[in-house]
């Protein structure tokens, strides 16, 4: 599997130890963000990250800024991303057990680095339940 990863400046050093992390456990990673803390624009970062992910190119995303919230909104403005802030666990759970969400996205600024992974654990092995929110997931886009 593969999973891109993008931040802004304030998800630099996340993004780094989830790399790490990730890589250990055999997933393969995209880079899409920034590898320095000179200030970026989220947006810059999160529409390519979408893109290939629509296109087919990466399987699932993560993505980290200083709230989550800048990236969450610029990724959802993109047709079939589902992009799912999470600051605990089981938030990180059911964004993808209720939502399908097929890109995660973390507060840097909010949680430690260990919360990060064990946040990316719970989502990336929650199934989905499909059933009553498969029907509410339909009605997302219009």
């Amino acid at each position: 599997m593969t999973i891109g990863i993008c931040n802004d400046h304030a998800g630099v050093d996340y993004k780094n130890a989830l790399v790490e992390y990730l890589t250990a456990k055999g997933y393969g990673l995209v880079n899409f963000g920034t590898d320095t803390t000179d200030s970026i624009d989220y947006a810059d970062v999160a529409h390519p990250m979408a893109d290939a992910l629509t296109a087919g190119k990466i399987d699932l995303g993560i993505a980290l800024c200083g709230t989550g919230n800048g990236m969450a909104l610029s990724l959802n403005h993109h047709k079939g991303i589902r992009a799912g802030l999470a600051w605990t666990p089981e938030i990180g759970r059911l964004v993808k057990a209720h939502n399908n969400a097929n890109i995660l996205v973390l507060p840097a600024r909010f949680i430690s680095c260990s919360e990060a992974e064990a946040i990316v654990d719970k989502w990336l092995t929650a199934p989905f339940e499909g059933g009553r929110h498969q029907r509410r997931i339909e009605k997302i886009e219009p």
